[in-house]
């Protein structure tokens, strides 16, 4: 099957949203979900070694005594995997998706993405993960790494699903902006929906070129398409353009031709996933 909803589940807060989006997506595709859960190498078992300097025979003891309790902790932890993917399928099944499958995993996240990546029609994952710091705005490293290697489309859930009506593309013309425009058009996900390509920056004929291709492109797939032009900088602009229209949902591009080209590894879409309140889709 190349045509599934990744979706991470941590356990964190986030998971529920999480398991919302992929169902949404699912009820306009009809796509399978597969929920995923991985259990980093830290988790499965402790592996410092306490036991310090003691005398010959005691050091044994405790050593069998500390593996032991490593093997229950290894357990312990597999078993609150199979929990979270329980309760995240009871989740979708409610939300009647049927066909759901589970996979426990345990590494790095990264390399087990990368070994189902290509099953994918898209990847779900929350904003944060379980051992993020709300205090500081802390985006979830495993996020951030997922957002790096992902060769296709990353959902970054928002804290809880809300009704996704209007669209928001964040469009400069470059490559990866390109390809999200051409994925909407061809993806039932975004049919039925308005669609509001805006450009930051400022107006001039190759943006005003750009946008009105991009827009004949979307209405020709059906769909009502907007276009405008802002000016500013990305990571505010759109953010409060979000807010004050009421839009559900921002689209961009990974890297492009404007300060956007930044993505995960410089500042702009760092501040954009932590300004707006909304998903965000993102595309290389």
């Amino acid at each position: 099957m190349t045509d599934k909803i990744i979706a991470l589940v941590d356990g964190s807060i986030y998971s529920a949203s999480v398991c919302d989006h992929a169902a949404w997506i699912a009820g306009r595709t009809g796509s399978p979900v597969e929920l995923l859960h991985v259990l980093g190498r830290r988790e499965g078992a402790e592996t410092q070694d306490r036991s310090g300097a003691i005398a010959l025979g005691a050091r044994t003891a405790l050593l069998n005594e500390l593996a032991a309790l490593d093997a229950q902790r290894a357990k312990l932890m597999m078993e609150r995997g199979r929990a979270i993917l329980d309760d995240a399928r009871d989740r979708l099944a409610q939300a009647n998706v049927s066909g759901v499958t589970t996979r426990l995993r345990s590494g790095e996240i990264v390399e087990s993405m990368a070994e189902i990546e290509d099953q994918a029609r898209v990847i779900v994952i929350g904003k944060r993960g379980e051992a993020a710091d709300f205090a500081t705005g802390h985006l979830g490293s495993n996020l951030e790494r997922i957002l790096r290697s992902a060769h296709k489309p990353v959902l970054v859930a928002s804290r809880a699903f809300r009704p996704i009506q209007n669209v928001l593309v964040a469009f400069d013309g470059g490559t990866s902006a390109l390809k999200a425009v051409d994925h909407i058009a061809r993806s039932p996900v975004f049919q039925g929906l308005t669609v509001h390509v805006v450009t930051v920056g400022t107006a001039n004929t190759q943006v005003t070129r750009g946008l009105e291709n991009a827009q004949a492109t979307l209405r020709a797939a059906g769909i009502i398409a907007e276009t405008s032009t802002l000016p500013g900088q990305p990571e505010t602009a759109l953010a409060q353009l979000v807010e004050k229209a009421g839009l559900n949902m921002l689209v961009m591009g990974a890297y492009g031709h404007s300060r956007i080209r930044s993505l995960i590894i410089g500042s702009t879409t760092t501040a954009m996933i932590r300004a707006c309140k909304v998903p965000l889709v993102l595309f290389r």
